[in-house]
């Protein structure tokens, strides 16, 4: 809803689930007598943040939401210690399809893909000290959505959330959020697929980078690539290089202070980690697009690419071999489709 819109009264109900009401049902909230707070709230008893949180053990896979009817995801919050944003899986089914659309390791999912925290104050998405991560993005269902985690690691995992939705909207015009992550470390040819497989009508709106670099020298001077409907060898659209694409230009570089980060309502460079003379040896970069305003529309398929380039001796340039994890947003006609395969801890390991 717009700040337009926002004054306009609709004919819809408003829910929340957390583990302080596990069903999101009118007047369940704060009922628990076991839970992550019961120890806290030994002496104050029922109603006094008895649960919190959840625990997800071992290779454990939870349901942080299942919800029936029509409606939408609004709003979701939650937090956990930075170690696990690459090691828990964040999945959403929508209208009980089987395989998930939305299937990403939860750091990536808002922007957070070197397990270290950078503030990125977006429209779509926020993160906020220290890990609080709040997305925005609209989560349309027409007969039901279920949200859950899997924790890859044999260690538990304390998780903190909050998913605000709707019942009752009209959303038979709407399509469906997904979402795919894929790494290429080394990206090969000098080329990482962002989407690639995707049938059907929808909109491309949001890419999340997290570039590290493998070499010295400048590493953005590659184009996006946007490969629509009937498109084979080339493009429809096509862009003219890396930080161009994320609204930046001229390498991100202030003179006299060097890459410089931003944050703004739909693109940013919000993540840079520089060396630290010891281990940390290599540069590492988190960037973000939201196609918000400017939805990129296809009527049957998609692919999306995105080239690493740099610069060699004799003005030339140079086809790199850096680390590049991506991923890739967009609306869809239907609940699911073909999706990269589910990554291993070890592929999801950040190096």
């Amino acid at each position: 809803m717009s700040a337009h819109d926002v004054a306009r009264l609709r004919r819809v109900v408003t829910r929340s689930i957390s583990p302080e009401n596990p069903t999101g049902a009118p007047g369940q909230g704060g009922r628990a007598t076991s839970g992550t707070g019961a120890g806290p709230g030994r002496e104050l008893g029922r109603g006094w943040k008895i649960s919190p949180s959840v625990e997800i053990g071992p290779r454990q896979r939870v349901d942080l939401a299942a919800i029936e009817g029509a409606g939408r995801i609004t709003h979701i919050w939650l937090t956990t210690h930075p170690d696990h944003w690459r090691s828990l899986l964040l999945r959403a089914h929508w209208d009980g399809a089987v395989e998930p659309a939305i299937e990403v390791p939860v750091g990536d999912f808002f922007g957070q893909g070197w397990g270290r925290f950078a503030q990125l104050s977006s429209s779509m998405v926020a993160v906020n000290p220290h890990g609080g991560c709040n997305s925005y993005w609209p989560m349309p269902f027409r007969t039901g959505a279920r949200l859950s985690m899997e924790n890859l690691t044999d260690a538990p995992v304390v998780l903190y959330y909050q998913v605000t939705y709707e019942l009752g909207t009209d959303e038979s015009a709407s399509g469906y959020l997904h979402a795919h992550w894929r790494r290429s470390n080394p990206v090969h040819g000098a080329l990482h697929t962002l989407l690639d497989g995707v049938r059907g009508a929808g909109q491309y709106v949001g890419t999340y980078l997290a570039w590290g670099v493998n070499s010295r020298g400048w590493w953005g001077e590659g184009e996006m690539k946007y490969h629509l409907d009937d498109d084979e060898g080339f493009p429809t659209i096509c862009g003219t290089g890396t930080e161009d694409y994320f609204g930046g230009a001229w390498n991100f570089d202030v003179p006299g202070q060097g890459y410089t980060a931003y944050t703004t309502p739909y693109l940013g460079l919000h993540q840079i980690i520089r060396p630290d003379g010891l281990y940390e040896s290599q540069q590492r970069f988190g960037m973000y697009r939201w196609h918000v305003p400017d939805p990129i529309c296809f009527a049957s398929r998609i692919r999306v690419e995105v080239q690493a380039l740099g610069w060699r001796s004799g003005h030339r340039y140079l086809q790199r071999h850096d680390d590049i994890a991506s991923t890739a947003l967009f609306y869809l006609d239907g609940p699911s489709g073909p999706r990269p395969a589910t990554p291993t801890l070890d592929e999801l390991e950040q190096l």
